[in-house]
């Protein structure tokens, strides 16, 4: 299995805005599925990833909090395939969308684009918990509108709410997240305009290119 994770010198480099690949527009009319080519990641073989020889990590940026990282859990930065952004934490947002996941910084600045990923044996899930606020990602299922489903940060325990399941494609190195709740992919909402561009919502039947599609790095120091 490869990996995505760079030097820090690298991953700022690396973090500049590129042109999105070409895919397919998200789609919702079939049952949720993992494609061909993509397998399930349980925690033993995240762990592998994160620590297997030769591969270089991204130090700790000023600024991330250890108390918010799980001492079972790997620390890592999620960076969108659509935009080249790395998704951050938008812990100073008001009310509802205090905590909303958005791809919207250039290069991993803090605990802004940290997120502790905690394995759940029982469930076979991950729970997520952002190093900016310590909180765990919710999917917001109650929400509605062009907000139903986006990811927020805003949990002090771990649910079916708050649960993923992690795809990994060897191939084409890229990572998926399923959401616990409704069985959906997270998408990057590229099309968006205002204060919620480019917010990441559970809301995809299947991956279908891009818009689901994730670059995973480790944080390290």
């Amino acid at each position: 299995m490869t990996s995505a994770a760079l030097s820090l010198s690298a991953l700022l480099a690396a973090s500049a805005l590129v042109a999105p690949a070409a895919s397919a527009a998200p789609q919702n009319d079939r049952p949720a599925a993992a494609p061909a080519g993509w397998e399930r990641v349980d925690g033993a073989e995240l762990a592998k990833f994160a620590r297997n020889d030769g591969r270089a990590q991204a130090p700790a940026a000023t600024g991330l909090s250890a108390s918010a990282q799980a001492d079972d859990s790997g620390t890592f930065a999620l960076k969108s395939v659509r935009n080249g952004r790395f998704t951050a934490t938008e812990k100073n947002y008001a009310a509802p969308n205090t905590g909303v996941l958005r791809a919207r910084s250039a290069e991993v600045t803090g605990g802004w684009e940290g997120f502790a990923f905690e394995w759940h044996e029982a469930t076979e899930t991950y729970a997520l918990k952002s190093l900016a606020n310590n909180r765990y990602v919710a999917v917001e299922g109650n929400y509605t509108g062009n907000t139903q489903n986006v990811l927020r940060a805003r949990s002090t325990g771990a649910g079916t709410w708050e649960r993923f399941t992690l795809y990994y494609n060897e191939d084409a190195d890229r990572w998926a997240l399923q959401s616990a709740l409704n069985g959906r992919f997270v998408a990057m909402e590229n099309g968006y305009t205002g204060s919620l561009q480019y917010v990441l919502r559970a809301r995809s039947l299947e991956v279908t290119g891009s818009w689901e599609q994730f670059e995973l790095f480790e944080i390290t120091g």
